[in-house]
């Protein structure tokens, strides 16, 4: 627990080959009341096991790192835990493949290094508290640039009722299960249950992997 909160605190992983840049998030993140940094990793095989072992509540993570690289530790990570944590993209260059690839395999977004500390901040508390899609207009600019889009659209969205189709458009907008709610006019069960639907019919494991298959998919241009 925290001292001057009382509540508990975000517990988070850094991993990232620099340890110029591992240290200058730790003392960014440990100022801040609410927030420990109880881990750091310097490879994606490492972080691998680190975050198995501490089972935080979010990971920055370095998308480019010798050897298992940031997407595949991502991959390993969300693949052999069964509550794992959320997972933020570090990274020198927004437009890049390897950032695409990383929020494929399941991360929750990503961040410059170059951002500013309160840029930092927010984005850690926005993942670890939220179910939002951290920087939703990035996300959609990526897929532009790198989506595999399909040449017909995929059977699922044809199976998508127009509430789900509501809720998945809502999603890519970053909007949170509560936002949702509110935009809509229905209980937030009620938007929990449409999002599970479309995780399911998507073939999705989160909302980041299913708002990447709507564009992909040609949905989001219908």
């Amino acid at each position: 627990m925290t001292a001057t909160t009382g509540i508990t605190a975000i517990r988070v992983v850094l991993a990232d080959d620099e340890r110029m840049v591992r240290s200058a998030l730790r003392a960014i993140l440990s100022a801040e009341d609410g927030i420990e940094v109880v881990g750091e990793a310097a490879t994606g095989a490492e972080a691998v096991s680190v975050v198995r072992e501490l089972a935080p509540d979010v990971v920055l993570m370095d998308v480019r790192m010798p050897g298992v690289d940031g997407i595949r530790a991502t991959e390993q990570i969300l693949r052999s835990m069964a509550e794992p944590p959320r997972i933020v993209v570090v990274t020198t260059f927004e437009n890049d493949a390897y950032v695409y690839e990383a929020l494929r395999a399941g991360a929750s977004g990503f961040l410059l290094k170059r951002a500013e500390a309160d840029a930092l901040v927010q984005a850690v508390r926005l993942v670890a508290r939220t179910d939002s899609l951290l920087f939703p207009a990035a996300v959609r600019a990526l897929a532009a640039e790198y989506g595999r889009a399909e040449p017909a659209a995929p059977a699922w969205v044809a199976r998508l009722t127009g509430r789900e189709s509501q809720v998945l458009r809502h999603m890519a907008a970053g909007l949170t299960n509560a936002e949702i709610a509110r935009r809509m006019e229905v209980g937030p069960a009620t938007v929990k249950t449409h999002v599970a639907a479309v995780l399911a019919k998507t073939g999705a494991r989160d909302r980041t992997q299913a708002v990447i298959a709507a564009y992909e998919g040609g949905f989001m241009k219908a």
